[in-house]
């Protein structure tokens, strides 16, 4: 496992729900922008449908959750973080969305894309990973590759852009990491930023997502670190 030491210039974290980025990576987010990145997020969906009461309101719960991305971007630092609308659990990696993709890859620039792994699907015997994950994880690597690179596709998106690398999170094939020491607070706090989602859980959470990311940093000999499967795609 590489402990990478240096943080990319600009960044573009492609995630499905308003909690995901700051779930899956949201440390390393957090680490890079302090280090001077240029870090932006993009949401397909409103997380109108994360609720156990039937009798919720899809409507409400998207508004209120669109303050708490706002409230869990503040806590990271990062520069953007940009919600393209979609309801839950009927994103679909079509035409539209990979266009929509495309245009933030072109406009952002970003040397290095961040997205769930869409090949992780069965995680034990007790959870296997959310439609909506395995979704916005093939649309983003469609959209980096060969889409944003390529000016045939989708010209009306921009010049195109070669991203240099993608980091794969949550996923089995962990081949780098980050330590994020020095941001794990603020990535609970952009975590428990989410209070419509977490309910009366949220300190166990906290300390789910803490031990996770102590038991990664043991792995390469810090306190704390976040880990993904690196692809890199062009020398950045």
């Amino acid at each position: 496992m590489e402990l990478l030491a240096a943080a990319p210039e600009r960044v573009l974290a492609i995630y499905a729900h308003p909690d995901d980025p700051d779930v899956a990576c949201g440390a390393t987010l957090a680490h890079w922008a302090a280090a001077g990145a240029e870090v932006h997020i993009v949401l397909a969906a409103v997380g109108d449908k994360g609720a156990d009461d039937p009798a919720a309101d899809p409507g409400e719960l998207a508004r209120v959750r669109a303050g708490e991305v706002a409230r869990a971007a503040a806590a990271l630092g990062v520069a953007s973080s940009i919600q393209l609308g979609g309801r839950d659990g009927e994103l679909e990696n079509d035409l539209a969305l990979r266009r929509t993709l495309v245009s933030a890859v072109r406009s952002i620039r970003p040397a290095v894309v961040v997205c769930p792994d869409p090949t992780a699907v069965f995680f034990g015997e007790h959870y296997y990973n959310h439609r909506d994950h395995r979704v916005i994880g093939f649309a983003a690597l469609d959209a980096v590759a060969p889409a944003a690179a390529s000016p045939l596709y989708f010209p009306e998106a921009g010049a195109p852009w070669q991203v240099s690398t993608v980091y794969l999170s949550g996923t089995l094939e962990p081949n780098v990491c980050v330590e994020v020491s020095d941001t794990i607070g603020q990535k609970l706090e952009a975590v428990l930023a989410h209070r419509s989602q977490l309910g009366e859980g949220d300190e166990h959470f906290r300390a789910v997502l803490e031990a996770r990311a102590r038991e990664m940093g043991r792995e390469v000999g810090v306190r704390y670190a976040e880990s993904f499967r690196r692809l890199q795609l062009a020398a950045g």
